[in-house]
């Protein structure tokens, strides 16, 4: 199989790319991206090592996609401008042009050369005002979610594909959804093969988090190299919550919708960690504190931003029952490979993380 992933220096592009040539999966993978994201050059010399092909390029120029040599398989698009502030404190035209122009780069792309289409996308194309109704209680260092049949898609196991997209969600989100409209167009109009993928929160070794994105890996840096951390919005008690997906897992169901291609029709998924493998803030703090063997200072800011949540958890049940798929790394293991990731990469990773 020969594959082509957007964004692919990226630290989800990156793990895909490597964890399928190591599996077998892959004889050709080619990764296209612009180098924007800080510490996103540090895979290069990987790449090489490893044989992973490297094309420097910009998903919003369709001139640099279409220099990419050959014929794919499949193209991943996981390109995107992917912080929910993006565009609020300036021009949104690099968020529309890089997320929603780029995507459409990758359907025409597709058209002519490539089998298939896997894009991911994000659950922040759910509506914040539904979100934010999502009934919660207080246990012990988290918030709860309760029911409410008043907001379709809510489930006891979380927020499934069901869940309102109808109302205001991000300038983020926005694209990321006009972009899944796309796809599924080009899916009727041209037969093309594609699935989207809304992923909640994906973490693991080689993300090079701030606060805006990546937090739960920046949680585990702060740690290990001794910065103070802030517990920000919705008291300052560090109760709100998101699951986490581990890239392997990821890179698991990704391997098993390729191998459907019956089910490529443009459907949509949630893939996220679900109840299982969630946390609040404070539980990471515990976490973290068990696996790096050190305290830091956590401050706490009660204001929340308009584009906060105070609970995200996927219900991922209707992957599982396509595709036989669930995630099987733990916040812990997910936590300790980020560690394992800073502590043998140090010297390198130190100005990364702004040491």
């Amino acid at each position: 199989m020969k594959i082509l992933i957007t964004g692919g220096a990226g630290f989800v592009g990156s793990n895909l790319a490597r964890s399928f040539l190591h599996n077998g999966v892959a004889k050709r993978v080619v990764c296209f991206d612009n180098l924007k994201r800080r510490g996103s050059e540090l895979n290069l010399p990987v790449f090489r090592r490893e044989g992973v092909e490297f094309v420097h390029g910009d998903v919003r120029s369709e001139h640099d996609l279409w220099a990419v040599d050959g014929e794919f398989d499949f193209v991943i698009d996981a390109s995107a401008e992917a912080s929910v502030l993006a565009g609020l404190n300036s021009s949104a035209r690099s968020l529309i042009e890089t997320n929603l122009q780029g995507t459409i780069n990758c359907l025409e792309f597709c058209r002519e050369r490539a089998g298939g289409l896997i894009f991911l996308s994000t659950s922040r194309v759910y509506s914040l005002e539904a979100l934010k109704r999502i009934p919660l209680k207080t246990r012990k260092d988290r918030f709860v979610h309760g029911t409410d049949r008043t907001i379709p898609g809510l489930t006891a196991k979380g927020v499934s594909e069901k869940f309102p997209t109808d109302t205001a969600r991000s300038l983020y989100g926005a694209t990321k959804l006009a972009s899944e409209l796309f796809v599924q167009e080009y899916c009727d109009s041209f037969g093309m093969k594609a699935v989207i993928n809304r992923c909640g929160v994906i973490a693991g070794p080689g993300q090079f988090g701030k606060v805006d994105q990546g937090v739960f890996t920046l949680w585990v840096a702060n740690h290990y190299f001794g910065k103070p951390l802030t517990y920000t919005g919705f008291g300052g008690k560090g109760l709100q919550v998101r699951d986490l997906l581990h890239p392997a897992d990821l890179t698991e169901v990704l391997v098993r919708q390729m191998s459907k291609p019956a089910k490529l029709d443009g459907a949509i998924y949630n893939l996220g960690g679900g109840t299982g493998v969630s946390t609040s803030l404070r539980e990471l703090t515990a976490i973290c504190r068990e696996v790096t063997g050190r305290t830091v200072e956590i401050g706490a800011r009660k204001e929340s931003a308009a584009v906060d949540v105070p609970y995200y958890v996927t219900d991922f049940s209707l992957a599982s029952r396509v595709f036989g798929w669930k995630p099987l790394q733990s916040v812990r293991d997910i936590v300790s490979d980020i560690h394992q990731w800073i502590k043998a990469e140090e010297p390198a990773l130190r100005s990364v993380f702004g040491m």
